[in-house]
């Protein structure tokens, strides 16, 4: 059986050579401009890593949500292009200008906070975000008129330099994500009218991406695609030419033989039916591992298949594997690559009412992210 190695309480395991052939396959499929998204620690998998791997498969820039993350690629040492989009109300713009961040701006007021911050050397680079019908963060159309005449005011005084429009979809149809597509060119048209010459139009995340070609338009935002994972409920990673970058796993650490009718972990939602064997596996919720998945969750340990074995604690779950041969250090694995005989993440997501992104991208910092080869 395959064993841990000693010490090893848990990790995650990330293959950048999988990231890097991730992006390849889309920027190939797409035709465009990648922006690679690691926002949230690039999904769970580390941002610095991520971008790292994304930049070297030729993707043009980078993507975080908030100016925070933005920062910690620059003090990283990473010097592509980066966009921050979400702000916190009253927020100043002075560390990311400095620091070449490009900035999402979402209404007159960030606009105008982005101009603040400008040197006298340079610019804020800015991307309009208007808001097609997703109904969260964005320019009102209402808006849409002044705004972009605000930053063609802006631009001419040499206050910001507008990079791009983008948007989000809502990925609920094709015919909704077209409506907000048509919404979202007749902004760029008004744009363009008020005098900004826009080089980038984005509006398609990896679903759209790979399912709506006519929404690639100048580039397209790769998020969860570049970690290997579907976004479809009837597509795998597989039939999307992806292969998952990241691996959970953990060492058995005990093992004991119990009766039939034993209670197993809190609650005693599972009791054994027979004589069996438990297997402790140090992982718990508080690594990120769902306690939703409590009875659900599935392992696969020495190439056999189990189950999660009742309530998945802070620390620790249980597995019944019956009359296998498990022994303390054997290799138990969470998720991986189903390519290799692992359960997707698209398994857990499912087993915790939830899906793949959540998954990885709330495996916790008590758990231990290493670089491996293919």
């Amino acid at each position: 059986m395959t064993g841990m190695p000693a010490g090893v309480l848990r990790e995650a395991t990330i293959d950048t050579a999988a990231i890097e052939a991730n992006v390849r396959h889309l920027r190939a499929l797409t035709g465009v401009e990648v922006i690679a998204v690691v926002k949230a620690d690039g999904y769970g998998h580390g941002a610095q890593r991520a971008a790292r791997a994304a930049l070297a498969a030729g993707a043009a820039r980078l993507a975080v949500a908030d100016v925070s993350e933005a920062l910690a690629l620059r003090e990283a040492g990473i010097d592509a292009p980066v966009l921050a989009w979400l702000h916190a109300p009253g927020a100043s713009f002075s560390a990311p200008a400095a620091a070449g961040v490009e900035l999402g701006v979402s209404s007159m007021d960030q606009l105008q906070a982005a101009a603040a911050a400008a040197s006298a050397e340079r610019p804020v680079g800015v991307h309009l975000k208007v808001e097609t019908g997703l109904a969260r963060n964005g320019i009102a159309s209402a808006d849409w008129s002044a705004v972009f005449s605000e930053a063609a005011r802006l631009e001419g005084l040499g206050r910001v330099r507008v990079v791009g429009i983008f948007s989000h979809l809502s990925n609920t149809s094709d015919a909704d994500d077209r409506r907000a597509l048509t919404r979202f060119t007749g902004a760029a048209t008004l744009a363009r009218a008020a005098g900004l010459d826009l080089r980038l139009r984005h509006i398609a995340a990896t679903h759209a991406a790979i399912d709506l070609p006519e929404a690639r338009l100048d580039a397209v935002r790769i998020g969860i695609g570049m970690y290997g994972l579907s976004p479809f409920d009837d597509r795998t990673s597989a039939d999307l030419g992806l292969r998952p970058a990241m691996t959970l796993r953990a060492p058995v650490a005990a093992v004991r033989r119990v009766p039939a009718g034993q209670g197993v972990s809190y609650g005693y939602t599972h009791r054994t039916a027979a004589d069996t064997t438990l297997a402790l596996v140090p992982l718990g919720y508080a690594d990120g591992v769902p306690r939703a998945a409590s009875g659900r969750g599935p392992v696969v340990i020495g190439g056999r298949r189990f189950t999660v074995a009742g309530r998945i604690a802070m620390d620790q779950f249980v597995v019944d594997v019956g009359d296998a041969a498990v022994s303390v250090g054997d290799e138990v694995v969470l998720f991986g690559d189903p390519a290799r005989g692992e359960p997707a993440a698209d398994e857990w997501g499912a087993a915790s009412d939830s899906i793949n992104y959540e998954v990885v991208t709330r495996i916790g910092a008590r758990v231990p992210r290493r670089e491996v080869a293919p």
